[in-house]
C-alpha cells in the first residue's frame, strides 16, 4: 500500500496518528491531543448544548419550597442555551476544519515519501509554513476572533427572529420557544404592526433618498463653486466649511436641538423678531422632518465637499481649455467635464452614504428620538426610522424577536441595494473588464 493511502486512512481514524506514520512524531502527538479533547467536549458537552439550542430549555425558573423556606430554584435559560449551543457550533466546525487539513497534510507528507523524499522534522514544517502559508497563519487568529465575535452575534440575532422572545416571555422566569415565520406574519398582517412598519419603512427609503441627494449635491456645488478661478482664499474657504465635519456629530446635534427647540431655541427667537411667527420645528411631524433633513446637511456636505475638492483637482485643464475653445460655456462645461469624472469616482461613495442613511441612527435619535409621538404606531413616532424602531423594540420595550425581525430586514434591503446600485455603476463595470 502506498504510504499517501496508509497515512490519510491513519489520520481519518484519528488525527495525528498518520503524521506519526509519517515520522512526524511532535506534530502527530499535537493533533493526537486535539483530537483527544475535542473529543472529550463532543461526548460529555456537545450533545448537552446542541439539545439546548434544539428544546431551549426544559424547566423554567420557579420558587419552591425548601424544607420550611420558600425558594428560587434555578431553572434553564433559554437564551443562554442559544448562546451555548451556537458557540458549541462553531467550536465544531473549527475543529472539522482541522480534521479535514490533517487529512490534506498526511496525504501530501506520504505522497512526498513515495516520492522518496524525507519528511521535514517538526521545526522545519514550522519554517515551510511560515515560508509558504505565513498570511494564513497571521490571519488565524483574526479569522477566528471575527468567527466567535462578528459571525456568532449576527447568527444569534437572527435566530431570535424565529423565537418569541418577547415581553412578557422573557426568562429564566419563561421559556423562550422557537416560533418559524410567525413573527414575520405578525409583521406584515396584524394591523398594529404592518401600519407601523409600512409607514417607517417608507419613510425610512424616503429619508435616505434625500438625505443622500441633498449632501451630494450640496457638497459637489460647494466644491465646484471654490475651485472656480475668480474665487479668492480658497484655503480659508474649505477650513470654514469643514469645521461641521471636525466637530463630534454628536456635539453639533444636541446644540441644534435646542437652537431648534419651538419655546427657548434662538431660530423661533429670532422669527419673532423680524414680525414671523415660530415654527414647530421638532413637534410637527412634516417640520421635524424637514429639520433632520436640515442637520444632516450641515454635516454631511463638509464631507462629499472635500471628496470633491480632491477629484476635481485631478480633472486636467486641457478639457477646459478645449471645451472653452469649441464655445462651451460654464454650464455645458459642467455638465460634460466636471459631474461625469465626480460622478465616475464618487459612485461608490455615494452608494456607501444611501446605505449609511438607511441606519442613520444619531442624527434622528439625537435631534427627535423619533418624536413626534404617531398614535397610530406601534412603539414608534413620525420621524423614527427602522434603525431607531429596532433600538426602541429592543432596548425599552423588550420586544426582542420583532427587533431581530427588523435587523433582518435592513440588513435585506442594505444588501440588496447596495449590490445593485454598484453592479451597475460604471466603474465597477470598467473594473470587471479590465480584471
Amino acid at each position: 500500500m502506498q504510504k499517501k493511502t496508509g497515512a490519510s486512512i491513519l489520520s481519518i481514524l484519528f488525527m495525528g496518528v498518520g503524521q506519526i506514520y509519517n515520522r512526524q512524531f511532535i506534530k502527530g502527538l499535537l493533533l493526537i491531543s486535539l483530537h483527544t479533547a475535542a473529543l472529550y467536549g463532543i461526548l460529555f458537552h456537545l450533545m448537552d448544548y446542541l439539545k439546548g439550542l434544539i428544546t431551549l430549555g426544559t424547566e423554567p425558573s420557579r420558587m419552591a419550597k425548601v424544607g420550611k423556606l420558600t425558594q428560587l430554584v434555578a431553572g434553564d435559560h433559554s437564551i443562554f442555551m442559544m448562546i451555548d449551543g451556537l458557540m458549541a457550533l462553531c467550536g465544531l466546525l473549527v475543529f472539522l476544519t482541522i480534521y479535514v487539513l490533517n487529512v490534506r497534510d498526511a496525504y501530501l507528507v506520504g505522497l512526498l515519501r513515495d516520492q522518496g523524499h524525507t519528511p521535514n522534522h517538526f521545526v522545519q514544517s514550522l519554517q515551510e509554513v511560515n515560508r509558504k502559508h505565513f498570511a494564513y497563519v497571521i490571519l488565524f487568529v483574526p479569522a477566528i476572533s471575527v468567527l466567535f465575535l462578528s459571525i456568532l452575534p449576527i447568527i444569534f440575532s437572527i435566530l431570535l427572529a424565529f423565537t418569541n422572545y418577547a415581553d412578557p416571555i422573557l426568562p429564566p422566569a419563561n421559556l423562550v420557544d422557537w416560533v418559524g415565520f410567525d413573527n414575520f406574519v405578525k409583521m406584515l398582517n396584524l394591523d398594529v404592526w404592518s401600519k407601523t412598519f409600512g409607514g417607517v419603512l417608507s419613510w425610512t427609503l424616503i429619508w435616505a433618498i434625500i438625505a443622500t441627494l441633498t449632501t451630494y449635491v450640496g457638497g459637489v456645488f460647494t466644491a465646484v463653486l471654490i475651485q472656480q478661478p475668480t474665487i479668492r482664499f480658497k484655503k480659508l474657504w474649505r477650513t470654514l466649511l469643514i469645521v461641521p465635519f471636525a466637530i463630534p456629530s454628536m456635539i453639533s446635534l444636541l446644540v441644534m436641538r435646542n437652537m431648534f427647540n419651538n419655546q427657548f431655541g434662538p431660530i423661533n427667537g429670532y422669527l419673532q423678531n423680524i414680525g414671523l411667527e415660530g415654527l414647530p420645528w421638532l413637534t410637527d411631524p412634516f417640520w421635524a422632518k424637514v429639520t433632520v433633513i436640515i442637520c444632516n446637511m450641515w454635516l454631511g456636505i463638509p464631507v462629499t465637499m472635500i471628496l470633491a475638492i480632491g477629484i476635481l483637482t485631478t480633472i486636467p485643464r486641457d478639457l477646459y481649455e478645449a471645451a472653452e475653445v469649441d464655445g462651451a460655456g460654464s454650464l455645458q462645461k459642467f455638465r460634460l467635464i466636471t459631474l461625469p469624472m465626480v460622478l465616475f469616482a464618487t459612485a461608490p461613495v455615494l452608494i456607501m452614504q444611501f446605505a449609511g442613511n438607511i441606519n442613520s441612527f444619531n442624527v434622528i435619535y439625537l435631534l427627535t428620538n423619533g418624536d413626534p409621538v404617531n398614535v397610530n404606531y406601534q412603539y414608534a413616532g413620525h420621524t423614527d426610522l427602522l434603525v431607531t424602531w429596532l433600538f426602541k423594540l429592543a432596548l425599552n420595550q423588550s420586544q426582542y424577536s420583532f427587533a431581530s425581525v427588523i435587523g433582518i430586514v435592513i440588513f435585506v434591503l442594505v444588501a440588496s441595494v447596495s449590490i445593485w446600485s454598484y453592479r451597475r455603476t460604471k466603474s465597477y463595470k470598467e473594473e470587471d473588464m479590465l480584471s
